[in-house]
């Protein structure tokens, strides 16, 4: 997720540099073009932790940022433990779960070296503990309208979620969520792969700071808005929300990254190296480094939404799923359907026989768009 906003900094940026005037101006910057993006983050779930290493592009390109590979990366606590971290893909560096899992209390630090054109820098966070994190209380949603019909009934609906916890002990002032949302879509005509599921990470920062209230208390946080605009509430669609404590310098980070972030302003009110982070080049102190090395518990909670709501899209219509009728006996050979043509209905009872046909694979084969496996977790299906 952090990439994801930084690299939407940073693009809009560069943008706003090129569509400003009708001549490019690229102005001066203090921005080292090694600069180091990294994100991280530590929990006490039992999985494979990732660090990813990134370098911007340029203002003034349209290019996404760049993995950085070949780098050494490893985690150090407290008591001793250095725990490494292999590249599983160009830029990601993930942990092995058998071997290291974090632990509530302990403090993690850390350690990057990097091959910067041939040049060896090494990094390191300041060490950060392990927080605890409360249960999320419950996680629920209500149907908003967007619009109504000529009769006062809704005509498009949508659902906006919502998130509820609290602190017992008093102690967790300060939270961040992510989620992780999959749906199930169907296509319209009976195809062998007609029920697929949708995944997607969230990429929005959901952060409260409750520090000022006599309770560490969220009551009706809202998380995300599903419009009618997606078929994500076409069929049955679930959200697993994670919960994270954070200590107040980690919560300013992601305040500051949420206001720049929210609020693109002139040309130079977008300075993506003035968001603080908690790691440092301890061979050049001048290199800038964006992004956090985060440590927290989670908890998390997941819901399904099986509702009826009005107006919600299909992705799959007669606009993107044109077609084509073919007369004749159903199973005779079409001289030209061929890896680009797909029957999407074959009509044998009663008479005439014809053929439907589309040279949209997707409108044939969900596995075009998602996955047919079903997940795990995707019960009580009827």
């Amino acid at each position: 997720m952090l990439m994801k906003i930084i690299s939407k900094i940073l693009l809009a940026l560069s943008i706003l540099l090129c569509s400003s005037c009708v001549t490019e101006f690229i102005p001066k910057t203090t921005e080292d073009q090694e600069m180091l993006v990294v994100e991280g983050l530590i929990t006490n779930r039992p999985e494979a932790y990732a660090i990813k290493l990134s370098r911007p592009f340029h203002l003034g390109l349209n290019n996404v940022s760049h993995p950085l590979s070949g780098c050494n990366i490893s985690v150090s606590d407290d008591k001793g433990n250095s725990f490494i971290f292999s590249e599983t893909a160009p830029g990601t560096y993930t942990s092995d779960p058998t071997k290291f899992q974090g632990v509530i209390g302990r403090i993690y630090t850390l350690h990057i070296s990097t091959n910067f054109t041939n040049n060896v820098l090494n990094y390191q966070s300041v060490p950060v503990q392990l927080k605890p994190v409360p249960p999320i209380d419950s996680v629920y949603y209500e149907k908003v309208t967007f619009t109504e019909g000529p009769d006062g009934f809704p005509s498009q609906q949508g659902a906006k979620i919502y998130l509820d916890t609290h602190d017992p002990a008093n102690q967790c002032k300060f939270y961040r969520w992510e989620y992780y949302e999959t749906w199930e879509f169907r296509l319209p005509y009976m195809v062998p792969n007609n029920t697929c599921w949708l995944s997607n990470n969230s990429d929005v920062i959901n952060i409260k700071n409750t520090s000022a209230i006599a309770e560490a208390k969220v009551d009706k946080y809202p998380l995300t808005l599903i419009t009618n605009s997606t078929d994500r509430l076409r069929e049955r669609y679930s959200i697993m929300v994670y919960q994270y404590s954070l200590n107040e310098d980690e919560y300013l980070y992601w305040e500051k990254l949420q206001n720049i972030s929210e609020q693109v302003g002139g040309l130079y009110d977008i300075i993506p190296s003035s968001i603080p982070s908690n790691i440092n080049c301890i061979d050049d102190p001048n290199q800038k480094v964006l992004g956090y090395f985060s440590v927290s518990a989670s908890s998390s909670k997941r819901i399904f939404i099986h509702d009826n709501f009005a107006g919600v899209l299909s992705q799959f219509n007669d606009k993107t799923c044109i077609a084509d009728t073919v007369f004749g006996a159903s199973n005779g050979p079409i001289a030209w359907l061929g890896v680009n043509v797909w029957v999407i209905i074959n009509h044998t009872a009663p008479p005439p026989s014809y053929r439907v046909l589309t040279r949209t694979k997707g409108c044939y084969d969900c596995t075009v768009r998602g996955t047919n496996i079903k997940p795990d977790f995707w019960v009580g299906d009827k």
